[in-house]
């Protein structure tokens, strides 16, 4: 049996498409690949295969991550730090705590 296809026509802002097919011709795709590799996500995940969300709302663990983040940004001498991940690695490991 042959392979039968069916044609979507989508109406996308100019700037829009034009930027998406720069991008995708720079990654060596068309328009088309992209709509056909997204549609069957679709059908393998049974949903959209990307988050779709009204407004992001942080997680508790983000939230705590980024009052420590502040913490150390803030005050820096209180905090142990490393100049590269190999003395970050040494002192993990051979840390008896």
């Amino acid at each position: 049996m042959a392979n039968l296809t069916s044609a979507i026509n989508v109406q996308v802002d100019s700037k829009t498409k034009k930027e998406a097919t720069d991008i995708l011709n720079k990654l060596g795709i068309s328009m088309s690949m992209l709509i056909n590799a997204t549609l069957k996500q679709v059908v393998i995940k049974k949903g959209v295969p990307f988050e779709l969300t009204l407004n992001h709302i942080p997680s508790k663990e983000m939230i705590q991550a980024l009052k420590e983040a502040k913490e150390i940004a803030e005050n820096p001498t209180a905090y142990k730090g490393y100049h590269n991940i190999d003395e970050m690695f040494n002192d993990i490991l051979n840390n008896e705590d």
